[in-house]
């Protein structure tokens, strides 16, 4: 059983952590003038984000069923 599943919440406040930091470090580099530095950057934000994202939709389904399985029941 990972992390995740004991604590479910834990997931996302870390994916939240990180994609805060991923932006605080962007705005470093692009500061600095690294481009590259700052593309990476922007690509590791986008999944942090796009992870985040699948773990609320996930903890709000663990939450509430979908429409159709209550309806069902």
């Amino acid at each position: 059983m990972g992390l995740g599943r004991r604590y479910p919440n834990q997931r996302a406040e870390t994916l939240d952590y990180l994609q805060s930091m991923l932006r605080q470090f962007r705005a470093m580099a692009a500061a600095e003038g690294c481009e590259m530095l700052v593309y990476f950057l922007e690509m590791a934000y986008v999944e942090a984000n796009d992870l985040l994202r699948e773990e609320r939709a996930a903890l709000l389904d663990e939450v509430s069923p979908p429409l159709e399985v209550a309806h069902q029941q």
